[in-house]
């Protein structure tokens, strides 16, 4: 009855979204999930997440495993956050997905079951490979004209002043630059004062022109 209900719910989301006991079987699978991962409901429920998935953070490195970190951390109380990770569709495609975790509990079964929501996050992900071409190439650039002597020096900026610029240019609004650095808004507002003074920028676009042209992230 539960997990009946539970699929229901979450139907409704536009999310992908499954969820899985604690020993990483899929036990709900809805419909966004079935159009984003190319498997059917009938083909994924009853299956191990990990080997469906197949996710990784990175080419190489895996977070779907026979021993999920995931799975260990939800055993032990302890909260997991937002995180992005490779995972592999019905075709072998593989795509980018942002995760978000929530742990329900049966008090008639006493079973938790851990909601898996997945968003499609591959634009997101091409912007941030271009960003990062731009920065190779513009490092390069301004790596030479600094040697040519075309360029003044500038203040050296703090790791976290780097932090902030590099959310900036990978496109986040500076709400989401505070939530990902968990510092305030009136705290991030005094970072980017600093980093204008330091570059000799009017403001926060000027700042991120600039950085992308010195090359300095």
């Amino acid at each position: 009855m539960f997990e009946r209900q539970l699929a229901e719910l979450l139907e409704g989301t536009t999310d992908a979204a499954f969820t899985v006991d604690l020993q990483g079987e899929i036990r709900t699978w809805n419909k966004a999930a079935e159009n984003l991962f190319g498997y059917p409901a009938s083909s994924a429920v009853g299956k191990a997440c990990a080997t469906l998935m197949k996710g990784r953070v990175d080419s190489r490195t895996p977070v779907c495993c026979q021993s999920c970190d995931v799975l260990e951390c939800i055993r032990a109380g302890r909260e997991v956050s937002n995180f992005d990770m490779e995972i592999s569709t019905l075709t072998g495609q593989r795509i980018w997905v942002n995760v978000s975790l929530l742990v329900t509990y049966d008090q008639h079964t006493e079973r938790r079951l851990i909601i898996h929501m997945m968003r499609d996050i591959r634009r997101r992900k091409k912007a941030e490979k271009l960003t990062r071409e731009m920065f190779r190439i513009a490092k390069h650039l301004v790596s030479s004209a600094e040697q040519s002597g075309e360029l003044p020096p500038l203040v050296p900026l703090t790791s976290q002043e780097k932090k902030i610029l590099s959310l900036l240019i990978a496109g986040k609004s500076t709400k989401e630059a505070a939530e990902d650095l968990k510092i305030s808004m009136s705290t991030l507002r005094n970072h980017i004062s600093h980093i204008n003074q330091k570059l000799h920028t009017k403001n926060r676009t000027e700042a991120v022109m600039k950085a992308l042209k010195r090359g300095i992230i």
